[in-house]
This record gives structure tokens, C-alpha cells and sequence, in this order.
């Protein structure tokens, strides 16, 4: 009997890790670029942290040899031997490095243009590397340096406003280097002051006063800054960046995408008309003809009662998974499903994100006691339930929780992060659901029309205020006018657009991420090349990164060492 029970317990354990290392294979898919990766990261990490003055040559040139070694690393590699999943993390790593490169040169050409400004930052800079290594200091020597050096800083700041304006960038960056300085002094500050009683001495009066002048004087450097037609504050309040049309084009090479600014505008009003069209569908069929603002204005009076939206959020959560489940169209984790959670939106929050916001963790946007009635009613009309239904599943399951859960398990070394991968898969949930008649009803149809009209919106509005052809308030008009959008939902918006800290394509990469993987499910689903869910399922283990690459890995395509962007997946 012992040796039955052994020989079935022999079995099982076989078994057993048979089932483990297949669970691990799809777990931990691995890459020849792997080591490279992990170890630029980790070693980016250490520098960064040691080198922490933003803007010194020091830290600059540093990056530059990192970014150079690892770039040399690479060229080792013998690129037409690597399977076609190693050749993407290949190409993306390498355009990382590159753009990084990019951005540490023009660092230097900015920092080269106005370092006349700041001709004591060779001293500071010294000090901070004295003290990293626990230098003793001539205090006295250093105190003296410091009144001279305020008394530098207050003869530049007279010259200074008979100087011409500076380039936006160059007033960024001199503002910016400024602070570095005072972050410099701050960590020689911390280091020394009370711990070596002659530093104490000599340092506190000259260090404070200097301190105070280096504050001052970066507020006047940032306001040297041309004054842009696009930069005055045009009544919005509103005063971002643009970046113009050769840095949209150089950036979009970056993602991947082979289309300029006008086409993707042109590619933004032909999904705008088959918007429009099945707006008019949807408000004819509940009765208000071709008047759909009439019909969105019905379906805007449909809110909850004040305290009840996290409930109906709950509600809508479950109508789309258990939709998505029946329809058998992703693998969802049952962990992803158990530990996502709700929060309420801070009201300072909403003014930048006046509609909930999605991932691990779900932020609800609604009025709070201390708005007043109009910002309340606003956020109560916007936030309605068909509204709110045709963004659940983009912000939860299986949009961007399902992302986020999935991305720190299946190849999480790919750090090639993208908004047309981030956005757009999320939005290409809300195409499949209307293909598959999520929508109820005629108010359901509005509700989703709503935000896809909205995300036609983003593209236009944002690449007309990057090419300088519009203003923020513009851009605003625009929102209302031609989506719907409470005023309020619209100003917070364009401030999330062009203030809230995203890149200038982030909102164009909604729409065009989402029919990127709109054309390749085409391509590759409705082809029956694949099953739906087998597609799906893959696109999400492979982590982020720019659409035209997941094509390439789902479709075996074969790379060149210097592949450019060139599928022309619009089509309509």
C-alpha cells in the first residue's frame, strides 16, 4: 500500500510541476534583451540618484556615457538572429536610448544658450560634490563666495531686463537650472549645518540670504519668456505650450505613427461623421428628430440622486464584465476582478478631471458640499448613468485595470510606455462593446456616442492648439459646441490637456490607438487568423508598447535593424 501511495504521490508531484512550469512559461516569457534592460534600468537608477542636480553638466555627461555604452551594448547583438519578440524589445530600447540622447542634447544646447545668466553655477556645483563624499569645507572661504555671489545675482537681475526675451524653452530652462542650484546648496546645507560648528558658523547669514535671491531671480529668468499669441491668457485661464508642427511630426515618429497632423485631423472628422450620423439615429429614436443636443440634454437629466453614484457605478461595472464574460472575449484573472477599488475624487481633482478616472483603482468625480450649485448640477449631468456606462469598462475591466494587473505580470522589463497602447486599448473596448449591442437603448447609444465624439474632439482640438491654430478658450468653444459638454466639463478638460502634466499627443491617442487596434483586429480576427479572445488575450501579455510593434509579434513580421513606421492602418 506504501509503495502505491508513493508511487501516486511521485505521479502528482510530476504532474504538479508539469502544471507549474507551464504556468511559469506564460508568466515569465523571457528576451535576449532582457539583461540589457533590467540592468540600464537598475543602472539609470543609481545614477539618477546620485547624480540628482537637474541640469548640471556633470549629471548630463554621465547619462550621455550611459546612454552611449548601453547603445554600443546593442550593436553587439546580432539583430537578424533574434526571434521577432526580441527584435521589437531591440528597436524600442534602442529608440528609448536614442530619444533619451535626443533630449540630453538639447539639454545642453539650452543650458550652453543660458549659462551666461548663471556664472557662479561652476562653484555650486563643486560644493555638491565635495559634499556627496564628505569633504571637509572652508567654510570661511565658501561664506565669502556666497556674499559675492548675491551680490553677482543682483547686478544680473538688472542687466537681465534690458536683455530681449527669451525662447519659451530657454526661459523654462534657465528657471529650471536656477532651481537645481538652490537644490545644490539645499543638499550642502542639510549636510553640514549643525553637524560641523565652523560650517554653522560662517554659512547660515550668506547661504539664506543667497537662497532667497536665487528664488527671486528664477521667477525673473521664467519671466523672460516670449509672450506667445497661444501663450496670453485668452479668458480661459488656461496658458500651456505649444510645441508647433515639426515637434508634433518628430514625436509621432516616435509612436509609430506614418500620418502629420492634418491627416490625423482628417482621419478625426471622418470618425466625427459617422459619429454625427448615428447621433441623429439615436435622438430620432426617442423622438427629438434632428435636434441631438435636445436628445443629449434628455439623456444629461438622467444623474442620481446626490449620494448614489458609487452605487450606480457598481451596478454599471457589473452589467459590462458580466457582458464581457458572456460573450467570452478576454481572460479575466479573478484576482484583478477581486481587488479593485473605489474612491472619491478630490474636488481640486475634478477641476483638471471632471469625469471618473480608472485603473487598479476607480476615482469617482462628483459634487462635493463645498461646490456651488451650478459646478454641482454640471458635474451631476455629466457624470450621468448612459454616460458613465460607456466608460466603465474603459476605465475597469477590461480597460485600464485589467492593464494595469496584467502589465506588472507579463513581461514587465518592456518600459516602452505609450498612450496609443495605454488609451487606445481601452477605447478599442468601447468599439467592440457597440459592436457587440451593449447599448440598451436609444439614451445607452447617446451615452457612448458622447465619449466617442468626445475622444474625435481630443485630436482636433489638440493638434489645432499645438500648431498654433488655436487658443485654449478655442478649444473650449469647440467642446461644447460640437460634443455637448457642460461648460465646466470642458474648461476642466482642456486645463487637463494642456496643464495637467500629459504629453502633447496623449489625447489624439485615444482615438488613433484605438483604431490601430481596431485595424488589427480586422486584419487578423475577422480574417479568422485568430479568435477574438485569443487576440485579445495576447495583445494584453505583451505589455505596452507602440501598436505597429504588438502587429508586428502577432503577425511574425520581418524586422530590419533600422525599421521606420509605415503601416497605413486607417482605412475608412
Amino acid at each position: 500500500m506504501r509503495t502505491i501511495l508513493s508511487f501516486l504521490f511521485i505521479i502528482f508531484s510530476i504532474v504538479g510541476m508539469a502544471q507549474t512550469k507551464s504556468a511559469l512559461d506564460n508568466y515569465y516569457q523571457s528576451s535576449e534583451l532582457l539583461p540589457l534592460i533590467i540592468n540600464y534600468d537598475a543602472d539609470k537608477g543609481n545614477l539618477t540618484r546620485f547624480y540628482s542636480i537637474l541640469n548640471s553638466p556633470e549629471r548630463r555627461e554621465r547619462f550621455k556615457k550611459l546612454d552611449n555604452d548601453y547603445l554600443n551594448e546593442l550593436n553587439k547583438l546580432n539583430f537578424d538572429k533574434l526571434t521577432v519578440s526580441s527584435q521589437v524589445d531591440y528597436l524600442l530600447f534602442k529608440r528609448n536610448i536614442e530619444n533619451d540622447l535626443w533630449f540630453l542634447n538639447k539639454e545642453e544646447t539650452e543650458f550652453n544658450a543660458i549659462k551666461k545668466y548663471i556664472p557662479f553655477a561652476d562653484s555650486i556645483y563643486k560644493y555638491e560634490q565635495l559634499r556627496r563624499r564628505g569633504a571637509y569645507l572652508n567654510s570661511e572661504q565658501i561664506a565669502h563666495q556666497l556674499f559675492q555671489f548675491n551680490q553677482q545675482i543682483q547686478q544680473l537681475s538688472k542687466t537681465v531686463k534690458q536683455e530681449p526675451e527669451l525662447e519659451p524653452a530657454l526661459a523654462t530652462r534657465a528657471e529650471n537650472t536656477v532651481k537645481g542650484l538652490q537644490v545644490a546648496l539645499k543638499s550642502v546645507n542639510d549636510f553640514y549645518f549643525s553637524y560641523d560648528p565652523n560650517f554653522t558658523w560662517w554659512w547660515q547669514k550668506p547661504y539664506q540670504l543667497f537662497d532667497s535671491s536665487l528664488t527671486v531671480y528664477a521667477a525673473q529668468l521664467k519671466n523672460k519668456s516670449i509672450k506667445t499669441t497661444a501663450q496670453k491668457d485668452d479668458g480661459s485661464g488656461i496658458i500651456g505650450n505649444p510645441i508647433g508642427r515639426d515637434e508634433l511630426i518628430r514625436q509621432l515618429k516616435l509612436e509609430y505613427i506614418p500620418y502629420s497632423p492634418e491627416e490625423l485631423v482628417e482621419i478625426a472628422n471622418k470618425e466625427f461623421a459617422w459619429c454625427d450620423a448615428e447621433m441623429l439615429k439615436a435622438s430620432k429614436e426617442l423622438g427629438f428628430g434632428d435636434n441631438w443636443k435636445a436628445a443629449l440634454e434628455k439623456v444629461k437629466q438622467t444623474y442620481v440622486p446626490e449620494g448614489h453614484q458609487p452605487e450606480m457605478i457598481m451596478d454599471l461595472y457589473n452589467q459590462s464584465v458580466n457582458f464581457i464574460k458572456q460573450k467570452d472575449m478576454i481572460t479575466i484573472p479573478p484576482l484583478a476582478e477581486e481587488t479593485w477599488r473605489m474612491i472619491m475624487m478630490s474636488p481640486k481633482q475634478q477641476l483638471v478631471s471632471p469625469f471618473f478616472l480608472g485603473g487598479e483603482t476607480l476615482l469617482i468625480a462628483y459634487p462635493t458640499n463645498d461646490m456651488n450649485d451650478d459646478a454641482k448640477m454640471m458635474s451631476m449631468r455629466g457624470n450621468n448613468p448612459h454616460f458613465s456606462r460607456a466608460t466603465v469598462h474603459h476605465e475597469l475591466i477590461a480597460g485600464h485595470g485589467l492593464q494595469q494587473y496584467m502589465s506588472a505580470r507579463f513581461k514587465p522589463y518592456r518600459n516602452f510606455r505609450t498612450p496609443f497602447w495605454t488609451e487606445g486599448w481601452s477605447l478599442y473596448w468601447e468599439f467592440l462593446l457597440w459592436d457587440n449591442q451593449f447599448p440598451r437603448n436609444a439614451e445607452d447609444k447617446i451615452g457612448m456616442l458622447f465619449w466617442r465624439m468626445h475622444r474625435c474632439a481630443r485630436i482636433i482640438f489638440s493638434l489645432n492648439y499645438h500648431l498654433g491654430n488655436w487658443t485654449p478658450q478655442q478649444c473650449i468653444d469647440f467642446l461644447v459646441d460640437r460634443v455637448g459638454h457642460e461648460r465646466a466639463n470642458a474648461e476642466g478638460e482642456v486645463r487637463r490637456s494642456f496643464t495637467g502634466g500629459y504629453g502633447p499627443l496623449y489625447q489624439l491617442a485615444y482615438m488613433i490607438g484605438a483604431l490601430q487596434f481596431y485595424s488589427l483586429k480586422k486584419e487578423l480576427v475577422d480574417s479568422k487568423k485568430m479568435g477574438l479572445k485569443q487576440f485579445n488575450d495576447a495583445i494584453i501579455r505583451e505589455n505596452n508598447m507602440p501598436i505597429e510593434m504588438v502587429r508586428a509579434i502577432l503577425t511574425n513580421q520581418k524586422l530590419t535593424k533600422n525599421f521606420t513606421t509605415s503601416w497605413r492602418f486607417y482605412k475608412k
